[in-house]
């Protein structure tokens, strides 16, 4: 009997493409990707139409998501991770420091929700003492869960602009999540640094994305939610052999910032699972109950599909 194929969205990289090359295959059932360009358009259809059986799915979103009754539940294959303080931009011609953004306002690319935009502001909160209450974040778009309703000092920013184009022009004192371009720094001094210093000094080493697969599926197939993790799994440990075993002839920045995460920490660089990464977890799940992203957090074993909470790879 052949094995069900299911339809699946996420990105090729590093810690996935064994998975996209057929290297490392699922056991019990069998991948059918859909590449997706722009991974932000997956994710919105999978919240809005159930587009995909399996698919990565930005961590925020899937909180908003699951709190307005989306039918996917998570496995815990964190994708992506890393730091957020080169996130924040100013225009070079005009200094600024953190402190300076209350009573200003900072637009934020896509939603209020986004992961970035959470972990950012985190930072500004927890490292830096800005009030985020006192600031007005602006939007350049909407959210992926549409029955979301941001806190009063959200505002969306128009169309006769761009976030860019705002900023340069003085409307906005910071952004949040556009590329690096002429005119616009790091508001944080050497952020790539001050993201280590953050890790080696309290263990903030956020999470950006994880893996959902549809409900009707898990309750059909009590075993998939742990398969879908296998397979993950495998892939990233294939990959992190590699990286530090100095295979890997061309590496990304994604991998360097691997390879000096493990180098610091003596750890997997990604790790998969739930108790490995309960902390940071719950870390995120405080910050979006304090910036009304959730009214209140659950218990965090719930948010994983069965058969998956105790694994780890």
């Amino acid at each position: 009997m052949t094995d069900p194929l299911l339809r699946t969205c996420t990105r090729t990289q590093g810690n996935n493409e064994a998975l996209k090359t057929g290297e490392v295959s699922p056991i019990g059932f069998g991948f059918d990707f859909e590449e997706v360009p722009v991974l932000v358009h997956g994710f919105r259809r999978m919240v809005r139409e159930l587009a995909f059986d399996i698919s990565e799915m930005a961590l925020t979103t899937y909180l908003v998501a699951k709190a307005h009754g989306a039918r996917f539940t998570a496995v815990p294959a964190f994708l992506v991770r890393g730091f957020h303080h080169g996130a924040i931009l100013r225009a070079a011609d005009r200094p600024l420091i953190p402190g300076e953004l209350e009573g200003g306002r900072v637009g934020v690319n896509r939603g209020y929700t986004v992961t970035t935009g959470v972990w950012a502001r985190a930072v500004l909160r927890d490292e830096y003492g800005v009030d985020l209450s006192k600031v007005t974040w602006v939007l350049s778009g909407d959210e992926h869960v549409a029955e979301y309703r941001p806190p009063g000092n959200v505002e969306p920013l128009g169309t006769d602009h761009t976030l860019e184009e705002a900023l340069r022009q003085g409307r906005l004192d910071a952004v949040i999540g556009v590329p690096p371009q002429e005119g616009l720094v790091p508001l944080i001094d050497d952020p790539t640094e001050a993201g280590f210093t953050a890790l080696r000094e309290r263990g903030l080493y956020p999470i950006n994305h994880l893996v959902v697969v549809k409900d009707e599926l898990l309750a059909a197939h009590p075993d998939l939610g742990a398969q879908v993790f296998d397979a993950f799994a495998r892939s990233k440990r294939l990959y992190t052999q590699r990286l530090l075993g100095g295979e890997i002839e061309t590496p990304t920045a994604v991998d360097t910032m691997h390879r000096r995460v493990a180098e610091l920490t003596g750890a997997d660089p990604l790790p998969y699972g739930l108790e490995p990464n309960r902390h940071v977890l719950e870390e995120l799940l405080r910050h979006a109950v304090d910036q009304r992203i959730l009214e209140r957090a659950g218990p965090l074993d719930e948010l994983f599909a069965p058969g998956t909470r105790d694994l780890a790879g």
